[in-house]
């Protein structure tokens, strides 16, 4: 089964937000880097993984994928078959978000809503810290 593994939230100052989200609720950094054009620290409750944003420029392509200023940007899925649910969200009439051969591959929902989807094990691949 599919499981939701993140949520992404694009902010202006991603050391601003990362103290309020640890300060407040005591949640633990796993690792904090800069990914194509946006800085990204990753944060978690023990179960859930809080991605927070702080994009180069308000002009980049995806920073304004869910729209202006501060919002959440996306949520994250994990999946078992990463090209069959690919070739599924075309079907549906998803808007892929991705350029060839990036993972994740994010998409709009027929909602408007922007997503991701990767291969089962992904986010412990990639987030972990190191």
């Amino acid at each position: 089964m599919s499981k939701i593994y993140h949520i992404a939230v694009k902010v202006p100052d991603v050391n601003k937000a990362k103290a309020f989200y640890k300060d407040v609720f005591g949640f633990e950094e796993l690792k904090q880097s800069k990914v194509r054009d946006h800085t990204s620290c990753h944060l978690s409750d023990g179960v859930i993984d809080l991605a927070i944003i702080e994009y180069d420029s308000e002009d980049s392509p995806e920073a304004g994928l869910a729209g202006p200023g501060p919002c959440i940007h996306h949520f994250g899925v994990e999946v078992e078959d990463l090209e069959g649910s690919h070739e599924k969200l075309k079907e549906m009439g998803c808007e892929i978000l991705s350029q060839p051969g990036v993972l994740p591959i994010k998409f709009r929902s027929p909602f408007g809503v922007v997503a991701e989807i990767s291969p089962d094990g992904y986010f412990d691949r990639a987030h972990k810290p190191g």
